[in-house]
């Protein structure tokens, strides 16, 4: 490893949208500063960073992936990210570490959903953003227009800083505004290109470009702007020197060209982040949880986040590491200030894509992976134990949508959760449980591909083949009315007999109040010794409703009388006979099924507000509330869980993807009597329930 001073390394994230080349553009960046000896395809499935198996069969990122290159004085972190919504998740905790973000976005579709998504979030985190119009070689591929768009979308900060000579396959080269030469480019994909004379077509639009650079570097430095008012230029330095502070600052967010594949224009993308890409050591400080100012010192108290965690039955544990402060050495013991916990760093790893290579010590604003931490997961603080610096937890959204899987082998059973537990130190937005009520293991993800490939992955990588499918909804079966029951039990089969007899009311509770029992005896009908037994026959019976077999809540038993035999009565006969009570005096006091409702959030584009209010309202949901967030629209509603399993294809559908939605258990209600009907039969089909017993 080469020894790199703060102030020349250089942590680049690449975003936007799916298929916007941001793995062919980290492939070609390697590929020229000669880190690889091959231009990486993605669909060849070679590329260096979709090394997944599951990346290379569908030829999309699905993790982040971490690369670096050397180039001069020079040390270039490259995070290549997902670029669709199931792992977006993956590309928000990526940008916590890093300075940059280079936004891909396509010249054949433009501003895509992720690419406004992502944009939100490098503004909500403050970092420098610099847009690269690819894919220059496309038929149909239009800068004009996508430069329009983006002009649009993200407001007039966005500047040209190259134009493309020639359009679509025909994309041979690109004048650079900041130094007013042309280049074209050669015709193999070495990445080589040679300066050529601007072309006599594009002078004019070169020249009004560069007359918008200079006015938007000029209003980000008052003596700058003094000068160029006054004289009607810059100097090359200042050029630079303005350009890369109103980078810093967001003030300018530069468009660059390029085709990734053809590795047109990509050396010059790789010379722009060295000369004015944002250093570590100029970003500002860190606040640590309790205000703690950390800046990308070598020699400052040690603080660094684990963002990434990759975990694999063969090579185990991979933790990605960003050092914010102090330096990182092998052979050392560091304390989890997340867990307080300590850990033992063994030794400390370049990574490229999936190779590693020993790194020795690491000085902040660096970009390590260690191997085999113990307790450590992704967001959690590594520090000293005598610093005990906690940064900034990551946050993760709660999970969509929800699917029950069971192993195809019974001999599974016990690998399943095992395994899931791997997947999910990888994956912290994945939610796995076992409904006590429906005894199905339940995993949560963002979307529908996202949990198909974690069952893909429990095939492929821990060996246990499931099967997935919509969970059952956990209904509940309650009263409405009152009742008041006699039952005898009473069994004589030679020998000692059973008897057991008992009296009981029953009566409604308030919605959440489960189960309520009393014992009202009066004198000694029944010994005291039987009443555990006949609330034990309450309990086990109210686990079995009367219409469709799902437990029974929000309801009072009342034992208030009986009798008894003093040879024949024991625990078992009066549970018998509370048992069989408790299922007549549910069936006499007007039994309902109850179905779980959701709290459900719809972030949208207000454009979509209209048609989301009525398809939730068409699934018998309640709209709550309204409110803006940022471009957006938050519509809150009451919806049944029921009505909710299918309703992630139909947002995607309405919006185009630009929508989102996450839900959580709120209470439960009472099923509509039609849909009580549907209920009872698939109960009675799957055997839960005799018919008679409708």
């Amino acid at each position: 490893m080469k020894e790199m001073p703060t102030e020349n390394l250089r942590n680049v994230a690449f975003v936007g949208h799916g298929h916007s080349g941001k793995t062919s553009m980290v492939s070609a960046l390697l590929f020229n500063t000669k880190m690889v000896n091959r231009l990486g395809k993605v669909d060849q499935g070679n590329t260096v960073t979709d090394f997944d198996e599951e990346e290379i069969a569908r030829k999309i990122s699905i993790q982040s992936s971490l690369a670096y290159a050397y180039t001069d004085k020079y040390k270039i972190n490259m995070l290549d990210t997902p670029g669709f919504a199931s792992f977006v998740w993956e590309t928000l905790v990526a940008l916590k570490a890093v300075e940059t973000g280079v936004m891909l976005v396509s010249a054949q579709e433009g501003v895509q959903v992720q690419t406004e998504k992502i944009f939100e979030a490098m503004g909500e985190s403050r970092r420098a953003v610099i847009f690269v119009v690819n894919k220059m070689t496309k038929e149909l591929a239009d800068f004009d227009k996508t430069l329009e768009a983006l002009t649009a979308s993200f407001g007039k900060n966005v500047v040209a800083l190259q134009v493309p000579i020639g359009k679509s396959p025909e994309f041979s080269g690109l004048v650079d505004i900041i130094d007013m030469k042309a280049y074209q480019f050669g015709s193999d994909e070495k990445g080589e290109s040679k300066e050529i004379p601007i072309p006599e077509a594009l002078k004019e639009d070169v020249a009004l470009r560069r007359e918008a650079l200079l006015e938007k570097i000029a209003e980000n430095d008052e003596a700058l702007m003094e000068k160029y008012f006054s004289q009607g230029d810059l100097s090359g330095e200042e050029i630079r020197h303005g350009l890369k502070n109103a980078l810093l600052q967001r003030n300018i967010f530069p468009v660059l060209v390029s085709d990734a594949v053809s590795n047109r224009g990509v050396q010059q993308v790789l010379d722009f982040i060295v000369a004015f890409c944002p250093a570590p050591s100029d970003f500002a400080a860190l606040a640590a949880k309790d205000g703690t100012l950390l800046k990308a010192d070598p020699g400052a108290p040690f603080a660094a986040l684990v963002f990434k965690t990759i975990s694999d039955p063969f090579t185990g544990k991979v933790s990605l590491v960003r050092v914010f402060s102090g330096t990182f050495k092998p052979d050392t013991f560091y304390f989890n200030s997340t867990k307080e916990v300590e850990e033992r760093v063994a030794g400390l790893f370049l990574l490229q894509g999936k190779t590693q290579e020993s790194a020795g010590e690491v000085r902040a604003g660096d970009i390590v992976a260690v191997t085999k931490l113990k307790e450590t997961q992704t967001g959690d603080t590594l520090t000293t134990k005598a610093d005990k610096i906690k940064l900034p937890e990551i946050l993760f959204g709660e999970p969509s949508i929800s699917f029950a899987i069971e192993p195809k082998a019974r001999a599974d059973e016990g690998k399943i959760s095992t395994a899931l537990q791997r997947i999910m130190e990888e994956d912290p937005t994945l939610k796995m449980l076992r409904d006590p009520q429906t005894k199905e293991l339940v995993i949560s993800g963002n979307g529908h591909m996202h949990v198909e490939l974690v069952v893909n992955k429990l095939k492929r990588k821990y060996g246990v083949e499931v099967m997935m499918k919509p969970p059952k909804i956990a209904y509940r079966e309650t009263v409405l009315g009152k009742s008041d029951i006699e039952k005898k039990y009473k069994k004589q089969s030679g020998g000692r007999g059973q008897y057991g007899h008992v009296l009981i009311r029953m009566e409604p509770l308030p919605r959440g109040k489960d189960f309520e029992f009393v014992n009202s005896l009066v004198g000694m009908s029944i010994p005291r010794n039987y009443v555990p037994a006949i609330e034990k026959g309450i309990i086990e019976a109210k686990n079995t409703g009367v219409l469709a077999g799902y437990p029974v809540v929000d309801f009072k038993v009342e034992l208030y009388d009986g009798s008894h035999h003093e040879v024949d009565s024991s625990d078992m006969a009066f549970k018998m006979a509370s048992s069989m009570a408790f299922k007549m005096a549910m069936k006499a006091a007007k039994p309902t099924i109850l179905e779980p409702v959701m709290k459900v959030e719809v972030i949208i584009p207000e454009e979509f507000m209209g048609e989301i209010n009525g398809n939730l309202s068409g699934r018998r949901g309640r709209i709550q509330g309204m409110e803006t967030k940022g471009k957006n629209h938050v519509v809150k509603a009451g919806v049944p869980m029921s009505e909710m399993l299918d309703f992630e294809p139909t947002l995607t559908s309405i919006t185009g993807g630009r929508g989102s939605f996450s839900m959580e258990f709120s209470h439960y209600e009472e099923v509509p009597a039609q849909l009580q009907k549907k209920i009872i039969a698939e109960a009675v089909k799957e055997g839960r329930v005799k018919e008679e017993e409708e």
